[in-house]
């Protein structure tokens, strides 16, 4: 599982550590950050204690106006046994009283000279990217036309040379072999390859290339989010192929349905060049351009016109 501590927050946003150092190892379960307004007023019955806590402006100035035994109280109980941190933001000065409950309770106290809004956001940002389900598949993944296409299918069957010729027809590369998917939002999956393999594409017959190397930093891409699955079979005359288009087979990962096709294999057959237009015919569905509706329709009036003509 996806995990996040203090100490990687700290060190991705250059954060300074003012106390409660021997818990900077402490885990970050989910990606809410928590603004403690109302427990700076004393009001602790929902007080979500797991979350990162976010102290701006208007809690530390209220909070100067607590009495020293109500800021004691307070802080004891900010600074609860499953809380992964405290941050301050504005630079501001942190009173003495979180000081002492934090290195008391082990809870890193962090400050940063960002306003609370923006660090905010940037902060939900990171840990709903590192915090996000994520999976493997095996396949390749190539960025065609601006969609993620995700290619599967038996070993042998032929994705990684398809994805060679699609990459030398201009296309970009993303991953080969083993695509990591992680879900960054509803419906949202993002795919990107290793580190191990990144920019790698193995060919039997003459191994590991690196296509950067071959063909240019225009060639590959970190990541890309998927919207389309080609799943590639051999040919079995045994089985009846969609030759409409009319349904729309859904594969689902980390339960979200993405748009698959699957696309026979035999000699003869251009894979990289239906692949390609199976991508642009995708972005002409989203726009509302739906070729074999269209076909459809037209069929359905020609069957109307010669009814009527017999009568």
């Amino acid at each position: 599982m996806p995990h996040v501590t203090t100490k990687d927050v700290k060190e991705k946003f250059n954060l300074t550590l003012v106390s409660g150092e021997e818990g900077i190892g402490r885990h970050i379960a989910i990606s809410d950050i928590s603004r403690p307004g109302i427990e700076m007023a004393g009001y602790f019955m929902h007080y979500p204690s797991n979350r990162i806590q976010l102290l701006g402006k208007t809690e530390v100035s209220f909070f100067q106006l607590l009495t020293p035994k109500e800021k004691e109280e307070r802080m004891m109980k900010l600074c609860a046994q499953d809380t992964p941190v405290i941050i301050i933001s504005h630079g501001m000065e942190v009173p003495e009283e979180l000081i002492e409950a934090s290195n008391k309770n082990s809870v890193p106290v962090l400050t940063t000279n960002m306003p609370t809004t923006r660090f905010s956001s940037k902060l939900t940002n990171f840990l709903e990217s590192r915090l996000a389900p994520t999976t493997a598949v095996h396949g390749v993944l190539v960025d065609i036309y601006g969609v993620g296409v995700l290619i599967t299918g038996k070993s042998g069957v032929g994705k990684s040379e398809t994805a060679l010729e699609l990459v030398k027809r201009g296309h970009r590369l993303v991953a080969d072999d083993c695509v990591e998917i992680r879900q960054e939002g509803e419906d949202t999956l993002v795919g990107s390859a290793p580190k191990l393999i990144e920019h790698m594409l193995e060919i039997r017959g003459i191994g590991i290339i690196d296509i950067m190397t071959l063909f240019g930093a225009s060639a590959i891409r970190s990541y890309k989010r998927i919207t389309l699955v080609i799943e590639l079979e051999l040919w079995d005359a045994e089985k009846t192929y969609d030759r409409l288009g009319l349904e729309e087979e859904k594969m689902e990962i980390i339960n979200t349905a993405i748009t698959k096709h699957t696309i026979p294999v035999r000699p003869g057959r251009n894979l990289s060049v239906i692949i390609e237009v199976a991508a642009m015919n995708y972005r002409l569905k989203r726009m509302g351009v739906n070729a074999a509706e269209d076909f459809a329709k037209r069929l359905d009036d020609v069957i109307s016109q010669n009814e009527e003509n017999e009568y």
